[in-house]
């Protein structure tokens, strides 16, 4: 068929291609192109004969189709290249007859440009790869077998068990996943009983099944592969994945850590899984495993810091901090290399905590780096001041440099200057963070008010957020926040309508729930009701501490001691926060338990002696420690 295009044909010059004024502006570009794209796949397929040079008819097929492209007429352009790639037999060149489809969203023309490359080349790994991943994405599972499974065939030995690694991505979420699924257990089940590639085959299955959402089968296929190979790194990489929202993959996770070498990497991946769960002291004691096995591991002695001083021990997270900073700033030594990054057993995958160096990403490694370096100045200040020594936190605040009106900086400013005595100056330095957003207007309001919180001063927090409601109607945040303010107020009233608007703007916000049901339970009001509230809140938020322990204040104020012991130890367990201390110590005390009340309430007193709801508690029983 004849070719239509808006550029006329050059004649060859003795150089052989055209010469002059010719090749400027956007012919150069597209000479470029073509020169880029062949020559790319010259490089790339090296076993396939190439013609020494880029003669006429080839460039002017690469030229035709890139302008057909950039017309609008992608048929055209696809027709070209595909032909053009048919009489070199070239992948480069059948790739981008491809991605020039899929850029049209021209399914059979994408198909048929793969179908024609699988033809032209039927060796070609890469073809087999693409065609595999395209019918997979159009929801055409049962097609993809014989490409999938011609992949893991043509793909060298050396090479077979990373090939079978990155199947899992082929499994696109949505009706077609477990079909998806079947099709690549279904390939696979050669592979997991070939002693060569079983390890990456049974832990790909694994992955493929979780992607597909079947945790059935999943842990079925993860089971098995670490009963084949206990230390398997990528085994305990997937259980950490699944433990958001399967339980039992944590299971895969403590199997690989009572290896005898587990990566520190691992252990402190977990730690961190333990911490978004708010299982803190658990999430330490990982941090600790880890550095244990790897005393230079900066970023475990920082997460150490940050969860040390959540339990409210500032002298343990300074030393935790100090010693991230010695590893951080130490000089390497002279003409001294890193060490290279050990590669991952076969089949498996490197955690993610380490992105690759990109010294023009902002938010490289480089980057990242300055981040934890003020991450752990801001929080030695935070435990300096903890301590009521607030020169030195004034001294690691001066530290920061040019991040010195940040918004973390300025509420740490402000906090010690409040701690001072200085309030209003603290609240004028807050005052100047900007409002250029909704969400920066929220920020600041936020950071006021807790300032003001700590500080004691409710009916000023509670104006402020008077206020801020009436600028930004609403918004869930900030009513949650006036309905706390107006309970410390006894606006209880107030308080219950506030938190059933939040919960009518917000159905999931469980701390609305939480906040209403433990109210009423602490006041022994419609202890159904309340029962009810926070379990609803349970259910958004499984397993954490502070929903757990107004559970059992319900319990306790419903007359059932041993469930709320069970429910208050559990929830201490996991968070030995002072509050949650008090309602288990006094829970104790009511069960006869004097001695073990005692040490509970000692050990949040000293964490936190002025705290007032273990003050009042204590007071309420008259008792003395």
């Amino acid at each position: 068929m004849p070719l239509r295009s808006s550029a006329p044909r050059r004649p060859r010059t003795g150089r052989g291609l055209a010469a002059g004024p010719a090749h400027t502006g956007w012919r150069a570009s597209f000479v470029a192109l073509c020169l880029g794209t062949f020559g790319a796949a010259q490089a790339q397929s090296p076993t396939v004969p190439r013609p020494s040079a880029l003669d006429a008819e080839l460039f002017y097929q690469l030229l035709v189709s890139e302008v057909e492209q950039r017309r609008g007429e992608p048929g055209t352009a696809i027709q070209v290249m595909t032909e053009a790639a048919r009489k070199q037999r070239d992948d480069r060149l059948f790739r981008r007859a491809v991605d020039m489809a899929i850029e049209a969203r021209a399914a059979d023309q994408a198909l048929g440009a793969l179908k024609e490359w699988r033809r032209s080349l039927p060796r070609s790994v890469a073809a087999a790869e693409m065609q595999a991943q395209v019918l997979m994405a159009l929801g055409r599972p049962a097609e993809a077998q014989e490409p999938v499974r011609a992949l893991i065939e043509l793909t060298p030995a050396a090479q077979r068990n990373a090939t079978i690694a990155s199947l899992p991505r082929l499994v696109v979420r949505g009706s077609q996943a477990k079909a998806a699924a079947q099709v690549l257990a279904d390939v696979l089940k050669p592979w997991r009983e070939a002693k060569a590639t079983q390890a990456s085959a049974q832990l790909a299955s694994a992955r493929i099944w979780w992607i597909a959402g079947d945790a059935a089968r999943s842990l079925d296929a993860a089971h098995e592969a670490q009963q084949n190979d206990p230390a398997a790194e990528g085994v305990a990489m997937l259980g950490l994945e699944m433990m958001e929202q399967e339980p039992r993959g944590e299971a895969l996770v403590q199997s690989y850590l009572k290896t005898s070498q587990p990566d520190a990497r691992v252990r402190l991946a977990y730690a961190r899984r333990l911490t978004a769960a708010q299982r803190y002291r658990e999430a330490l004691a990982g941090a600790r495993d880890a550095t244990g096995a790897d005393p230079q591991l900066a970023a475990g002695w920082l997460m150490q810091g940050a969860l040390l001083l959540e339990l409210g021990q500032p002298l343990d997270a300074q030393a935790a901090l100090e010693r991230y900073l010695a590893i951080r700033q130490a000089p390497p030594p002279p003409a001294a290399q890193a060490p290279a990054r050990p590669a991952p057993p076969q089949g498996e995958t490197a955690p993610d905590d380490e992105p690759e160096a990109d010294d023009d990403d902002q938010h490289g490694p480089q980057a990242e780096a300055v981040q934890e370096l003020s991450q752990a100045y801001l929080m030695l200040a935070q435990a300096a001041e903890q301590q009521k020594d607030f020169r030195a936190a004034q001294g690691w605040l001066e530290k920061l440099g040019d991040t010195h009106a940040s918004a973390g900086v300025l509420q740490r400013r402000a906090s010690l200057l409040a701690r001072q005595g200085k309030l209003a100056e603290a609240r004028a330095l807050l005052q100047s963070l900007p409002e250029g957003t909704p969400e920066a207007v929220r920020s600041k309001v936020m950071a006021e008010t807790r300032l003001l919180r700590d500080m004691q001063q409710w009916q000023a927090a509670y104006d402020l957020l008077v206020q801020a409601n009436a600028r930004l109607a609403n918004d869930p945040d900030l009513l949650y926040e006036q309905a706390l303010l107006a309970e410390r107020l006894r606006r209880f009233d107030e308080m219950e309508g506030l938190l059933r608007r939040v919960i009518a703007i917000k159905p999931d916000q469980q701390h609305a729930y939480n906040a209403l049901g433990y109210s009423l339970a602490d006041r022994g009001l419609r202890l159904a009701e309340a029962r009810e509230l926070v379990a609803k809140a349970l259910t958004l938020a499984p397993g954490d501490p502070f929903i757990t322990d107004s559970m059992g204040w319900v319990e306790f104020r419903s007359g059932n001691r041993a469930a709320a012991l069970k429910l208050l130890h559990e929830a201490y367990d996991r968070r030995p926060d002072v509050e949650i201390a008090a309602h288990l110590g006094e829970v104790l005390w009511a069960d006869g338990q004097q001695d073990a009340a005692r040490q509970v309430w000692r050990a949040g007193r000293d964490r936190d002696a002025g705290n007032e709801v273990l003050t009042e508690t204590l007071a309420r029983l008259k008792v003395r420690l």
